[in-house]
């Protein structure tokens, strides 16, 4: 697992989201997008994330800054979690793996002595010109969305 360096430029996405709908990160050239990566829909973890992005969508989208949650979960798993944590913002269903290993958080995990393959739970944030303005290779779920939230309010 090698994660992306900032001012890097961010590798193109093609993928569908919870609604089946084509994904790509030039739709939102001109816009900063917070690209985060989460293990699995629907674990503690990463509803507590998923929740607090949701809880601070709308200072978000008072900033212009997009958020797209990514994890190799099905579409119908993304539109389930969607469903019942009343998630504003785009989950890019990536099961064959291809936007994980482009960003480089997709390796061996460890968890109560068993060694696996999984998703790191990294955020990029791309900036307007579509290269990587800032990396968080560690998130705490709870407090990842204010944190980045700071940070874009200090920015402009």
């Amino acid at each position: 697992m090698s994660i992306l360096e900032e001012g890097t430029s961010a590798p193109a996405i093609s993928a569908l989201d919870q609604d089946g709908k084509p994904v790509t990160l030039e739709e939102y050239r001109g816009r900063k997008v917070i690209l985060y990566f989460y293990p699995k829909d629907d674990t503690p973890g990463c509803t507590k994330e998923a929740c607090a992005f949701r809880d601070n969508f709308p200072n978000f989208k008072a900033l212009g800054v997009e958020v797209l949650g990514v994890s190799v979960d099905s579409e119908k798993k993304h539109k389930k979690f969607e469903e019942k944590y009343q998630l504003p913002f785009r989950l890019v269903a990536d099961p064959e793996k291809s936007i994980v290993e482009a960003y480089g958080v997709w390796g061996q995990k460890k968890f109560m002595g068993r060694e696996y393959m999984g998703t790191s739970r990294v955020t990029y944030l791309i900036n307007e010109e579509g290269k990587i303005e800032k990396v968080w290779p560690k998130v705490n779920p709870s407090e990842h969305a204010e944190e980045l939230l700071n940070y874009l309010q200090k920015k402009t």
